[in-house]
């Protein structure tokens, strides 16, 4: 009796100590539903260049309220290649750089916690320089509710991406990625949520007048393997958030999502990224985690 007594209070403090310790990604991800996600190279294409019409032959449509995805999806992969080459607003092409990259998105839930699972083939490496020399993959997504950032309804993460953003041609190096005139106490930012591969660990932020990778108290885990050729990476997300710049998940509803992969060792803006995409809790979206 006193053996079983010490082992049921020593699994009370394992799971005390641990918080979501006990929540577990499905086991079978055969059995949810994929959605195929063209992740394109960018070039430089911020806010600035696809609101302008004389650059960006989308102005027009985006002012008409339609989203990127609605004209681009399935042509993302030759947008990709277009800019990769250095044809179109790409003034420093990298010799071998992947222009797209197909990835399987899937999403579940457990009525605690939101699972997100990316899957790969890893694109031949470019042979440039590493940029980012402790981590060969990183994968991040952003998650925006009510549509307070102008465009998030229309061109996902792109509203975090600016002329004067690092890497891009021409800016400091100090400026990060930020959303016009976003704010915390008004609800307009997006959550943040990366993965890194060398680090072998997750960050949970969020981009609002500027970008910051800690205060997010929604990541439990963060997990990424490669097997041959072919990656795999999952987060396990608390759907209530509760930190600093944690968008709160609820049933029914459905929230603005984008995500990108920096491969090659990449940072800043020579990375993959999706176009603005939809991701439901048990409602109807591009994306749809359902609950298991």
């Amino acid at each position: 009796m006193r053996k079983t007594l010490i082992a049921s209070a020593m699994t009370a403090l394992l799971t005390l100590g641990t918080g979501s310790a006990l929540a577990a990604a499905p086991a079978d991800w055969s059995k949810i539903p994929a959605k195929d996600i063209t992740l394109l190279y960018p070039g430089v294409s911020p806010v600035e260049w696809i609101t302008k019409g004389t650059e960006h032959g989308g102005a027009r449509a985006l002012k008409k309220g339609e989203r990127c995805a609605d004209c681009h999806d399935e042509e993302a992969g030759d947008m990709g290649m277009k800019m990769a080459s250095g044809q179109k607003i790409e003034p420093a092409p990298i010799a071998g750089k992947a222009p797209s990259i197909p990835v399987k998105v899937q999403a579940a839930h457990d009525g605690e916690n939101l699972y997100l699972r990316f899957t790969w083939t890893q694109p031949k490496a470019s042979g440039a320089p590493k940029l980012d020399d402790k981590n060969p993959v990183k994968v991040a997504f952003m998650l925006e509710s009510g549509g307070k950032v102008e465009l998030a309804d229309q061109a996902g993460c792109w509203a975090t991406c600016h002329t004067d953003s690092r890497t891009m041609p021409g800016a400091a190096d100090t400026k990060t990625k930020y959303v016009k005139g976003g704010s915390l106490a008004e609800g307009k930012f997006y959550d943040l949520i990366q993965w890194r591969s060398g680090e072998k660990k997750g960050f949970d932020g969020h981009v609002a007048d500027k970008r910051v990778m800690e205060g997010g108290k929604g990541l439990v885990k963060a997990d990424g393997k490669l097997e041959g050729n072919n990656w795999s990476v999952v987060f396990t997300r608390k759907l209530s958030g509760g930190g600093e710049g944690d968008v709160s998940l609820e049933s029914g509803k459905v929230y603005n999502f984008g995500f990108a992969i920096h491969d090659d060792n990449a940072v800043g803006r020579f990375h993959h990224v999706s176009l603005g995409y939809k991701l439901g809790i048990d409602a109807k979206a591009d994306i749809t985690a359902a609950k298991q």
